[in-house]
């Protein structure tokens, strides 16, 4: 049975005819909740603030270097732009970048005093005039930048849009601004770290080689003032001019280790935080004996070159020999390179892009400082050969010599490191950073927000929308009658359906309960006729139905109303008609006639009044009725006892038609009593109240007293609800007699 009903209730939900009528019967809460909807949305839409973006776009590049010296490998120029845009849009969120953001914006605050132009970086919820206008702090702003700023790359392009959105357009540009100009500052501090680590390096160096060369001077000018030697001949000259020159050179190359040793350290703690092991591999392979051989071998040929310059036979640079040394370098130099690309293969093809331009920068250091240390090594063994010849010199002269030595030494040193330094000072100048703007955000004059048409529109969907959810989910899980076919379907007769009949119900007048004798012409009294008929016809015997009994699944669905309307439908038809209550819990149809409830049947029952007396006129012909009388202690007992069924035996003998009212089926067994001795049940539904498991139980109880179930009556069933045709001919022809009103929708 169970399987029967989903089925269906399956095939019913998939019907757009029964669409439609749900959406018919239900209309008035369709048409409150998309009002409501509607009309929040216009209040929201007018009271909404508007809002102003501002929007600055940067081209963010990655570094390419310095102007003053090349990678050593510059196939590793690019590491995969998106990658790299993604890490810097990082940075732009970081609380540091947005740290300095609110410190700036508290500045311009201050600059600007006026606090007309702000609205997000003010309190707004202040008990006195005098703190309407007071500033958030720096935490309070920092917080507020990750939620109004929007930081978002374009697709496919090195761009980076800042988006602004606030009540006032000026705050919103000057946020975006303020944005864009600090990560500028801070892109550009980041890119020249390293370079201004080496120049301030080389600066102090410098000043420290200044002052070594003065006091050198000094000593060498008071050993002249005691009257030592002024002048060495011309081979001592040029020994000490050689000494010097190379002295210089060494010492030059001992202070690039020691700035390239501070960027070194500095890198490799960069790299420890993304790859622990890196730096130490690294540092393994620059110094490979075959690897290093070959720069040792490089620096000889270079330091051999530089000698041969120095030779008074070989002046010029396209002499054989210095073409030889060039051609050797050069072969080696490749050999190197060769070497170089082969670590980059292996090393940097699954590395990180964060790994990969760290690693170059540590490879190319460590490659620059074995260079520098076997040039070392070579100057040191130069220079042990001139110390030899130096000491050759005479006795007479050699502490002049020694002083002479020492200061041409220094200042061919000093002008080595203030060219490394005016080389270190251009080179961080003229670093750009790779940050450029390509457009500044300007104060809009329409807001953009918000759209106050899209949300009256959004708001209208949205409540056409709530409104068709709420008819549907409530629609399946209401599991009470709503039309004849929800019965039909189950196989359950039907015999008519009963219209709400106006100003009937829990507040209204029962003045027009009785709508037969009322209102003949109206439309409920047309479906009480119409009733009548079907149940005539339901048996083929005549008198064999004369006894009719009237009950419901549940209390309040209108089992007395159809029971005092049928009835009064019958004497309408010239038949003698009797109404019997025989709801011996809640009694009601004396008070339809405005009469006493005693004396009445259980009266009669128990021999305390005689028949006449509880025999009452109803004012309509042909129309009597007998009320409950006194509520006895056992209804049940009552209703099934011998006098009960010698009482309808008599009454059939003296009217055509008994209608018996009865208490719901499924609350008590009076009805199931009932209906064993009568000649037939109708079981009474009122439409969207009684529940389908409860319709289907008491038609089994029904069925299985022997009795003869002749139908359902649907009650309070509105005509409109798929069933317009009916209606339409109802209202019709009632009309025509009687300009009867249709009745109000249920």
């Amino acid at each position: 049975m169970n399987n029967t009903t989903n089925f269906i209730k399956e095939e019913e939900s998939n019907s757009l005819k029964d669409y439609l009528n749900l959406i018919r019967n239900n209309i008035v809460p369709i048409s409150l909740i998309v009002l409501t909807s509607l009309i929040v949305a216009i209040i929201y839409a007018i009271g909404a603030k508007d809002i102003y973006t501002s929007v600055a776009s940067l081209k963010i590049s990655k570094p390419q270097g310095s102007i003053l010296e090349s990678p050593i490998l510059p196939e590793f120029s690019d590491y995969g732009s998106d990658r790299f845009i993604a890490n810097e849009i990082e940075i732009l969120k970081s609380y540091t970048t947005r740290q300095k953001v609110a410190e700036a914006l508290i500045d311009s605050f201050t600059v600007f005093n006026s606090a007309e132009k702000f609205y997000l970086l003010l309190h707004h919820e202040f008990d006195s005039k005098e703190d309407q206008h007071l500033l958030q702090s720096t935490d309070d702003i920092i917080v507020l930048l990750a939620n109004v700023v929007t930081i978002e790359q374009k697709r496919g392009l090195d761009i980076v849009d800042i988006t602004v959105e606030s009540p006032s357009a000026f705050e919103a540009a000057l946020i975006a601004n303020s944005y864009s100009s600090i990560y500028k500052s801070l892109n550009l501090e980041i890119n020249r770290n390293q370079l201004t680590l080496v120049k301030e390096f080389l600066q102090q160096q410098k000043n420290e080689k200044q002052l070594e060369l003065n006091q050198s001077e000094e000593l060498l000018q008071s050993f002249q003032e005691r009257g030592g030697i002024i002048a060495l001949d011309e081979q001592a000259s040029v020994l000490i001019n050689q000494i010097s020159q190379f002295e210089a050179q060494k010492n030059a190359a001992e202070i690039d280790i020691q700035s390239t040793d501070k960027v070194l350290k500095n890198l490799k703690e960069a790299l420890v935080k993304q790859d622990p092991k890196m730096a130490e591999y690294l540092e393994s392979l620059s110094t490979e004996s075959l690897f290093k051989a070959m720069q040792d071998q490089l620096a000889k040929y270079q330091l051999n070159r530089d000698m041969a310059l120095t030779d008074k036979n070989i002046n010029s640079e396209n002499s054989p020999v210095i073409k030889e040394y060039d051609r050797k370098i050069k072969e080696l130099q490749e050999k190197i390179n060769e070497k170089l690309k082969v670590i980059k293969a292996g090393i940097f093809a699954s590395s990180p892009d964060e790994v990969k331009q760290i690693s170059q920068k540590i490879l190319e250091a460590e490659v620059k400082t074995q260079s520098l240390k076997a040039s070392m090594s070579v100057l040191e063994a130069i220079l042990k050969n001139y110390d030899t010849k130096f000491n050759q010199l005479p006795k007479t002269s050699i502490e002049f010599a020694r002083l002479q030595r020492n200061r041409e030494s220094l200042e061919k040193l000093y002008v080595l490191v203030e060219e490394r330094y005016q080389e270190a000072l251009i080179n961080e100048q003229s670093q750009p950073g790779n940050v450029l703007m390509i457009d500044s955000a300007r104060k809009n004059e329409h807001p953009s927000k918000p759209n106050r048409i899209l949300i009256v529109l959004v708001g209208l969907v949205l409540g056409v929308g709530i409104a068709f959810a709420y008819i549907f989910v409530r629609n399946y899980f209401d599991n009470t009658v709503k039309t004849p076919d929800d019965m039909q379907n189950r196989n359950i007769n039907v015999l008519s359906w009963i219209p709400q009949i106006e100003g009937v119900g829990l507040n209204g007048s029962k003045d027009l309960e009785f709508i037969v004798a009322k209102k003949p012409d109206s439309i409920p009294s047309e479906a009480f006729r119409a009733m009548r008929t079907r149940i005539q016809f339901s048996k083929i015997e005549k008198d064999s139905l004369k006894t009719i009994l009237i009950t419901s699944p549940a209390p309040r669905e209108g089992k007395t109303t159809i029971a005092v309307n049928l009835a009064g439908s019958y004497a309408q038809s010239n038949k003698k008609t009797l109404l019997l209550d025989c709801d011996l819990r809640k009694p009601r149809v004396h008070s339809i006639f405005a009469a006493q409830r005693y004396p009445g049947l259980i009266d009669y029952l128990f021999d305390q009044v005689k028949l006449e007396e509880i025999i009452r006129p109803t004012g309509m012909s042909n129309l009597s009725f007998i009320s409950a009388g006194t509520i006895p202690p056992n209804p049940a007992e009552m209703l099934d006892s011998q006098q009960m069924k010698d009482f309808l035996k008599l009454m059939k003998n003296q009217f055509d038609i008994i209608i018996v009212d009865s208490p719901p089926i499924i609350a008590v067994t009076d009805s199931e009593i009932l209906s064993t001795i009568t000649d037939g049940s109708i079981l009474v539904v009122s439409a969207d109240a009684t529940e389908l498991d409860l319709l289907e139980k008491s038609v089994q109880l029904i069925k299985n007293s022997g009795s003869s179930f002749l139908g359902t009556v649907l009650n309070n069933f509105s005509y409109k609800s798929g069933y317009g045709s009916y209606y339409k001919y109802y209202y019709y022809y009632s009309r025509t007699h009687g300009e009867i009103k249709p009745p109000a929708k249920v």
